[in-house]
């Protein structure tokens, strides 16, 4: 069984920073792309970032520049460093990763619960 477990959320003001954490566990084989989505209330879920297990990187145009993801291969670990954050970054952030487990003979998508981010003054 894989787990995704997020952490760091909460209520932040307008060009305020916080820090999202994703841990993946159970019996994890490998670990490929990993990535950041979120859910504004009434639309649809959206990507925010990824990463490659090369580390290569890819945002979403309304993040650039602020926002930036990070994973710790050693600790099954990605990370979402967000900087001046804005009322329009307020959402439900969800960690995705693509993992093979032991038991697997191909990966598969797995998501984390959510965490609510919400930028207000």
């Amino acid at each position: 069984q894989v787990q995704l477990v997020e952490s760091g959320g909460g209520l932040v003001q307008p060009g305020g920073s916080l820090r999202l954490s994703c841990a993946a566990s159970g019996s994890i084989y490998r670990i490929y792309d990993m990535g950041w989505y979120r859910q504004a209330p009434g639309k649809q879920r959206d990507l925010v970032a990824t990463i490659t297990s090369a580390d290569s990187t890819n945002y979403a145009d309304s993040v650039k520049g602020r926002f930036t993801i990070s994973r710790d291969n050693a600790k099954n670990t990605v990370y979402l460093q967000m900087n001046n954050l804005a009322p329009d970054d307020t959402a439900v952030y969800y960690c995705n990763a693509e993992i093979r487990d032991s038991y697997a003979y191909r990966a598969r998508d797995y998501w984390g619960q959510g965490t609510q981010v919400t930028v207000s003054s």
